[in-house]
């Protein structure tokens, strides 16, 4: 198990517990009212952890190594997950996956963001970093959905959109400008999900939706707080100040009205209990897919439209 620095005092309870396991393995003691009380503390400590972080340990757990990505929440969400590759133009991009599940009989395009479990994976995926015929091959998918009527839930975790000069000449800007024109007139539910980190182009390229949330311990910002202290003070030593200043975790994109709602991590973080994750997701899935497919499409895109249009403030003078 990883911990983080903020983490340091529950790591040292989960030391203390691995030594009483060993000694009761190697000396046939019976220590489990001690482990009781330890499971306990550490419960505990995980809740005032936990309940009062900075917007920097958020960024921290959202790319902690143990988080689950996409592909793990679709094969505990679907049952039968048939996933579609290609853009049909370009090439197939790793760094986003997409295909059709079953969501207890609801058939439902899931689309994403995959960063990889280890290193070799992560290069493999781009390290979630997509290429424009990984938007291209979203489009795709979105359009199949439409055309069969199938509602679309979106993954979002990525560092940011895919900065080289290949992505470039290919048309990153096009790509991600034409997903945001596109998506905003679907016939189909979309609902979109921050599940790590949402940055920049990178995210809102399939982050237009009729409902967009956020996992608790998530961040959507147009840059990410490193690239904010080396641009505003030369050096990525300001990263804290810069992540408090960007006000980009879930509480604050709600507070602004930039997300629709903010989905309950357990205690500890998504990466301590993956499983219990995956179920609280799938419930937010299947709750507002029913809300929305209630509602017609031409209501569904005025909504969305209305939606995304009013964001922002400003001042007449």
């Amino acid at each position: 198990m990883v911990f983080l620095d903020f983490e340091q005092p529950i790591a040292e309870l989960h030391e203390q517990l691995a030594k009483l396991k060993q000694v009761e393995e190697e000396g046939k003691v019976d220590v489990s009212k001690t482990v009781a009380e330890l499971n306990k503390k550490i419960r505990k400590q995980q809740k005032e952890i936990y309940s009062n972080l900075t917007g920097w340990q958020k960024v921290q757990l959202s790319r902690h190594p143990d988080r689950p990505y996409t592909l793990h929440y679709i094969e505990k969400i679907c049952k039968n997950f048939v996933e579609l590759h290609g853009d049909r133009n370009v090439k197939d991009d790793k760094a986003i996956v997409g295909g059709l599940g079953d969501v207890d009989g609801q058939t439902v395009m899931f689309i994403g963001h995959q960063k990889g479990i280890n290193t070799k994976m992560r290069q493999y995926r781009n390290f979630g970093m997509a290429n424009p015929e990984g938007y291209r091959k979203a489009l795709r998918l979105m359009k199949m959905a439409e055309r069969f009527d199938k509602p679309i839930v979106c993954l979002i975790d990525t560092p940011g959109a895919y900065p080289g000069l290949e992505a470039e000449e290919r048309g990153q800007g096009e790509a991600i400008a034409r997903n945001l024109f596109e998506m905003t007139r679907l016939k189909v539910p979309v609902v979109c999900i921050v599940i790590g980190e949402g940055a920049s182009g990178g995210a809102l390229g399939i982050g237009i939706g009729d409902r967009v949330l956020m996992l608790e311990n998530t961040w959507y910002s147009v840059i990410s707080p490193e690239s904010c202290s080396s641009i505003l003070w030369r050096s990525w030593d300001h990263k804290e100040e810069a992540a408090e200043a960007l006000k980009l975790t879930s509480d604050h994109m709600h507070s602004f009205g930039l997300v629709d709602g903010v989905i309950k991590e357990p205690v500890g973080g998504a990466h301590s209990n993956p499983e219990e994750m995956a179920k609280i997701l799938k419930k937010e899935i299947k709750h507002h897919i029913e809300e929305l497919s209630a509602l017609k499409p031409e209501k569904r895109i005025e909504d969305r439209i209305k939606k995304f249009s009013s964001m922002g403030f400003y001042e007449e003078v």
